[in-house]
């Protein structure tokens, strides 16, 4: 996997994007749960001729499709990634970590916050991912590029990012 889809997994499949993330309304599934029975027992009480099977079948698939789209967030145990607040989940990592890391402007920071290899090798294969076109023995401006691009580039997959991180 590349760094940033490592830094990406690491921020959206973390327990803490869960608690970040707001939950999926319930009453979501129920309404697509309880149309199910109420179209399947339709067609079975219309008629008990052969045709009745494939008029069964139809309305079936059509609920299991609704079913499927309402159950697929439930089955996850992770928030889409849309919904995940990225400076919430560092925050909250941060807050658990013995080192003070500066992930908000750092991209060494945020790379060891996320356990992630945080080597000036890693960041220049990170800046090649990313089609970073400055210097890259200039470590400290490339580390600047890389850390807007990092989270523009969360915001552009699906994160919340607040502006700030983006711009700044």
């Amino acid at each position: 996997m590349s760094i940033f889809g490592n830094i990406m997994s690491a921020i959206f499949h973390h327990p803490a994007a869960a608690q970040a993330a707001p939950a999926p309304p319930a009453s979501g599934a129920a309404p697509g749960q309880t149309a199910a029975p109420g179209k399947t027992a339709a067609p079975s009480t219309s008629g008990a001729s052969p045709s009745a099977p494939s008029t069964s079948a139809p309305s079936t698939s059509a609920p299991s499709a609704s079913a499927s789209a309402s159950a697929a967030p439930a089955q996850s145990k992770v928030a889409p990634p849309s919904s995940i607040d990225v400076a919430a989940v560092l925050t909250s990592l941060a807050a658990k970590n013995k080192e003070k890391l500066d992930w908000r402007k750092s991209i060494v920071d945020l790379m060891k916050l996320l356990n992630l290899d945080s080597s000036l090798s890693a960041r220049k294969q990170l800046a090649q991912e990313l089609h970073y076109s400055g210097d890259m023995n200039d470590s400290a401006s490339m580390n600047v590029w890389l850390h807007k691009q990092v989270m523009t580039k969360l915001a552009e997959n699906g994160g919340r990012v607040p502006e700030d991180l983006k711009h700044s």
